[in-house]
């Protein structure tokens, strides 16, 4: 029963905290404000939680990493692959070497492996936590799309390079060939498992849509929320890379989900579910870290004293040595790899992009750590063996907290001034894309809709060809209302889009005032809740699509 009034506990603060953040009069990142909540449930409240490692690790990584496979932008992954991949792999194993070396060399009492074990956590970055602290200002959509590769591929490479760090530390044998074979076999057959499952997955469950000839929308979204850690558990068990099977999977359900077809409720129940378990897993993360926090905090001075590492105001300058030399690191890496893809379009006779320090720095800058970094640092092993305790893993886990803090300040503070007015060479057309998009949609609408008129037509019946004509009028003064505000710019385009903005307008105002007669008629038991339930969700579908309609 404890366990169950912990869990709602947890729950109502996670979800308080994402409304608490929009009226703080100071612009705050959710993290803090989850950890910070985290800490009073902890130490003035007196709440605490114990959990098991490998579970914490095996409940929360699988679904968020499934969770960014899926949604990353598939195209530009593909199109940008150069620079994600020297941030998310080559970047990875040098800031892994680099601070590594520089953790044992400040703190010598910090085993080598656990040095390395550290950097591997601190390696991952958190696209979402950038997005979500630039503030106003916008990052370059280009840039934009290669923090989100870099941070869904750099979560499995830090968190691979974690595991075989711990496990040098767990065994005392490293070999840096044998590591390196055994990571190209487990990160192979994780991505071949993750394929596998992601593939099958999507073949039967078309089987049974067709068998069933009808979708159960509630039972598809339960079946998704299954994948992840299927296909997690099925890379473990041939010892694989289940973090890697994860991502797999969710960039293989691109390509065998639903939304290829026309289940809309399926869709719309599987946005809003991930969307929402996103956001608890996310804020559960950090709340539990926050829970753990003050023993941490405790548990690192203890092992500083036991290490003889100093006062324990070492700790706040050990967080700040750290997060300043994965800045450093970051910032080195993205020099060189720029000067080198400029001097490759030097060789080639292609035009070089103009590159200014400016970028150098924002996307040093934007190297956030978020809750990738701490589920991996919060999996350390509680004990080495049997009657011996894993070394220092208060320390590295207060470490990878304040470094967390750090990068979410830094980037609170300096990202907003340096995007402001950054521009790109080459950025993808977004606007124009989806306009495109719009107007290509809303052609081939007017010929479904002439196809289906005609069909009435050939049947011959008076009374419903007439109907058809009426309703077809109608119906495409709408589309080509549409197709005219999805133009480039010009006196007609804008025209049409002022007016498209005037009817949203009118049709929200509609909907608003049928929501509140809907009310009013269940309150005075004119309706039931059922009649009232499903009229207001065809009234919040349309919202929707309104909402989403004219935005370019």
């Amino acid at each position: 029963m404890d366990l169950v009034i912990t869990v709602l506990i947890l729950l109502l603060v996670v979800a308080l905290s994402g409304s608490v953040v929009r009226i703080l009069p100071v612009r705050l990142p959710l993290p803090l404000l989850q950890i910070a909540l985290g800490a009073v449930l902890a130490r003035p409240l007196g709440m605490h939680v114990e959990f098991d490692p490998d579970l914490f690790f095996l409940l929360f990584i699988p679904p968020l990493l499934f969770a960014d496979g899926w949604r990353i932008p598939k195209r530009e992954l593909f199109l940008l692959w150069r620079p994600i991949l020297a941030l998310a792999i080559g970047l990875v194993f040098f800031t892994i070497v680099g601070v590594g070396y520089f953790v044992h060399w400040m703190i010598p009492t910090v085993p080598l492996a656990v040095a390395f074990a550290l950097a591997a956590v601190l390696s991952p970055t958190d696209a979402v936590a950038v997005s979500s602290i630039t503030g106003g200002s916008k990052m370059p959509p280009r840039l934009m799309h290669v923090l989100s590769g870099e941070a869904l591929l750099n979560d499995a490479s830090g968190l691979v390079a974690l595991q075989f760090a711990v496990a040098a530390e767990l065994t005392g044998r490293f070999s840096l060939t044998s590591a390196a074979g055994d990571f190209a076999v487990m990160a192979i057959g994780g991505v071949l498992a993750g394929a596998f499952v992601g593939v099958v997955f999507g073949v039967v469950r078309r089987r049974f849509i067709r068998w069933a000839s009808e979708v159960d929308p509630p039972s598809q979204v339960a079946l998704v929320l299954v994948l992840p850690f299927a296909a997690y558990l099925l890379a473990e068990h041939f010892g694989m890379s289940g973090i890697l099977a994860a991502v797999a999977a969710g960039v293989t359900m691109n390509r065998t989900d639903v939304s290829k077809g026309g289940y809309v409720a399926t869709r719309v129940q599987n946005g809003a579910v991930w969307s929402m378990l996103e956001f608890v897993f996310n804020g559960l993360i950090f709340l539990l870290l926050g829970l753990q926090l003050p023993g941490i905090v405790d548990g690192a001075g203890l092992d500083l004293r036991q290490a003889g590492g100093g006062e324990p105001w070492y700790l706040v300058a050990y967080v700040v040595a750290i997060t300043l030399v994965l800045v450093v690191l970051r910032f080195i890496w993205v020099w060189v790899s720029l000067r080198f893809m400029l001097m490759r379009a030097w060789h080639r006779g292609e035009q070089r992009p103009k590159v200014g320090t400016r970028l150098v720095w924002t996307t040093a800058l934007a190297g956030v750590r978020g809750a990738i970094t701490m589920a991996g640092v919060l999996s350390l092993p509680l004990m080495k063996r049997e009657g011996v305790v894993f070394p220092t893993r208060d320390l590295m886990i207060f470490l990878a907290t304040g470094v967390i803090l750090c990068t979410l300040l830094f980037g609170a503070i300096g990202l907003p001034l340096l995007v402001r007015g950054l521009n790109l060479d080459g950025e993808d057309p977004r606007v124009r894309e989806e306009r495109m998009a719009r107007a290509l949609a809303a052609e081939a609408a007017l010929r479904g809709i002439a196809a289906e008129q005609k069909r009435v037509e050939d049947g011959g019946d008076e009374h419903a060809i007439a109907l058809a004509s009426r309703v077809a009028a109608r119906v495409m003064a709408d589309y080509q209302q549409r197709l005219a505000a999805a133009g480039e710019d010009g006196d007609v385009p804008e025209r049409a889009r002022a007016e498209a903005g005037t009817e949203r307008s009118m049709r929200l105002a509609a909907l608003h005032a049928e929501r509140k007669e809907l009310a009013e008629l269940r309150r005075t038991h004119r309706i039931n809740d059922e009649t009232l339930r499903a009229l207001t969700r065809e009234a919040d579908l349309a919202e929707a699509a309104l909402t989403g309609l004219h935005s370019a």
